[in-house]
């Protein structure tokens, strides 16, 4: 069974280039002086948690409705509706939360896995 929990990673900041931050990892393998691989793929979760809490809706074009903008919630003194948007946009994607911890925006904490 397919799971959204693998698939092509992006860049992070573990790797080199910091400023291609959410770009495709491609490392590229040779053989003979061809490419015969490059797309790294892999565990997948956390930057999927990633992508939908610094997109807002609207960004995703084939799914409009997905996206917390959580950079829009660091002014807010209420984080409850941020939880409850988190809460709704992880399951739209198919995750389950079994922790969320989001009192103080700098000290934010989620457990997530995919419904398998």
């Amino acid at each position: 069974m397919k799971t959204k929990a693998a698939g092509i990673q992006l860049t992070d900041v573990t790797d080199q280039d910091p400023d291609g931050l959410w770009d495709l990892k491609i490392e590229p393998v040779r053989k003979d002086g061809k490419i015969i691989s490059g797309l790294c793929i892999g565990h997948t979760l956390f930057q999927n948690e990633a992508t939908l809490l610094a997109m807002h809706p609207g960004e995703l074009k084939s799914e409009p409705t997905l996206g917390v903008g959580l950079r829009s919630e660091l002014l807010n003194e209420n984080l409850l509706e941020a939880r409850h948007n988190i809460r709704k946009v992880f399951a739209k994607d198919g995750m389950t939360i079994t922790k969320l911890d989001l009192y103080e925006i700098d000290n934010i904490q989620i457990d997530a896995r995919y419904d398998e």
